[in-house]
């Protein structure tokens, strides 16, 4: 669309579209039914372009569109039975497009860039508008202003807030073609104008991209990440933050008109901003909270930021653990773990952890709310004794001929074994363990005693000297 026609950027816009989703989450009054809506609220949605609301909701008779960033009023002309449009807020240069909406009572066009005044005259064939709104346009700074669209809109009564009175009709109706005079020379200039400030715009535009690709070889140069260059990693970073500063500072001390594209524009650079923190974020994951030491000390902890009071009561040999939980609060919500040296809460995922000044038998404990204050009463009785660990004294080695200290170690962990008399050891006679018939046993064999070794025999002139070694 030209800058005669008073038209848009297309190549500065990146369409937000209206989603069925979007529609439908807000018809839960409705049942989530679209088709017989009869009223919509689509406003603050970063919405740039008006579709499908006019074959998704025929029945149609409010529609909230304000605060979003819609250039072109499109695709209303089938909702025959819309009585209130509101488009206060956006970035809307002429009005169209709205000769199908038949039952039109009330248009609200309030802080838009319409600067073509004798578009309100499609307004003609809305024969039931009796309310309009465009004051913070620049069409209503026009000299003649409130005339013309009072002598062109016969059927309006109330024109920016203030009611139409039949003397101001009249006098509208007489001086008409003066003011139709004026206001199309003031209408060409402020287009001429507007073609200027796209021109501009574009020149901005092209200009903000070759910076873009001039910075990017040292805003995103390529980084080591060895620790010889890590000092210089810092220094780089240091360096794009203090830049990053400076464009920010230069952006919005700039001066600049107040345009559709300038609009455009700060809602571009605040999205980038969010996006941008948004990816920072998701690079530094927050560092998990450490609950217990790697050495076993319980940390104290409250991220719930709630009072709190831990009492003894000695008489009944328990620990009491007051928390001040929300009244109003979900018992859901809430998450009690105690252990026998500490007591831990989760509060709708916020930890609350305390180390018990004495053990307690988790078993036992209560937990209750309140019916006054709803704090939360943890009741934990004393344990009756600690487990402890007996230590093992090792036996003091044993003298041997040849020990190492490995060796010593080893034998210190053998059970000690029992010593036997070896001459009273005996062998059991698996052949005679039953007695064959016939056969007698001697009362030595019966009480298991071994028999009387026999005397040796010696061969004649054996001589036993002492200092030869006995055979093997």
């Amino acid at each position: 669309m030209s800058a005669v026609d008073g038209g848009y950027l297309p190549e500065l816009i990146v369409d937000k579209r209206v989603t069925e989703e979007m529609v439908r989450g807000r018809a839960e009054h409705n049942e989530c039914e679209i088709f017989s809506l009869e009223e919509v609220s689509l406003h603050q949605q970063d919405i740039e372009r008006i579709e499908h609301i006019d074959r998704w909701c025929r029945e149609l008779k409010i529609l909230y569109l304000q605060n979003n960033l819609i250039p072109r009023i499109e695709n209303i002309g089938r909702l025959k039975k819309l009585e209130y449009l509101n488009l206060a807020l956006n970035n809307i240069e002429v009005i169209e497009n709205l000769e199908g909406c038949e039952s039109l009572q009330k248009l609200d066009l309030t802080v838009n860039f319409v600067g073509r005044l004798s578009s309100v005259e499609s307004l003609k064939v809305n024969l039931h508008l009796g309310e309009l709104f465009l004051v913070g346009n620049p069409s209503a700074q026009f000299e003649g202003y409130r005339q013309f669209v009072v002598a062109a809109l016969p059927q309006l009564k109330w024109l920016d807030g203030t009611e139409i009175s039949r003397s101001e009709r009249i006098r509208a109706q007489q001086g008409l073609e003066g003011v139709r005079r004026r206001v199309g020379e003031q209408e060409r200039e402020y287009l001429r104008r507007r073609a200027e400030e796209r021109e501009e715009a574009q020149r901005k535009a092209g200009g903000d991209e070759k910076g873009d690709e001039g910075r990017k070889p040292g805003f995103d140069g390529c980084r080591t990440g060895s620790e010889e260059n890590k000092e210089n990693e810092e220094l780089q970073e240091s360096r794009e933050r203090e830049d990053e500063e400076q464009r920010e500072r230069e952006f919005w001390q700039a001066p600049c008109s107040f345009t559709p594209e300038s609009r455009l524009e700060t809602h571009r650079h605040l999205e980038e901003k969010k996006r941008m923190k948004d990816k920072a974020k998701e690079k530094k994951p927050k560092a998990p909270r450490t609950l217990i030491t790697a050495d076993g000390r319980v940390m104290n902890v409250n991220e719930t930021k709630l009072d709190f009071s831990l009492t003894e009561d000695e008489e009944n040999h328990t620990i009491v653990l007051e928390l001040a939980v929300y009244r109003h609060m979900d018992t859901s919500l809430i998450d009690v773990d105690i252990q026998p040296t500490y007591a831990r809460v989760t509060v709708k995922g916020k930890i609350f952890q305390m180390a018990l000044p004495a053990e307690v038998k988790p078993d036992s404990a209560t937990a209750q709310r309140s019916q006054t204050t709803g704090h939360l009463v943890l009741t934990m009785p004393w344990a009756e004794g600690e487990i402890k660990v007996t230590k093992t004294v090792p036996r003091p080695p044993r003298a041997c001929r040849s020990s190492s200290p490995r060796d010593n170690e080893r034998k210190d962990n053998v059970p000690e074994r029992l010593e036997v008399d070896p001459g009273r050891r005996t062998t059991v006679d698996l052949a005679n363990i039953v007695p064959r018939p016939g056969t007698e046993r001697s009362p030595a064999e019966t009480s298991g005693e071994a028999p009387p070794a026999a005397a040796p025999q010696f061969s004649e002139g054996f001589v036993d000297d002492p200092d030869v070694p006995p055979l093997m």
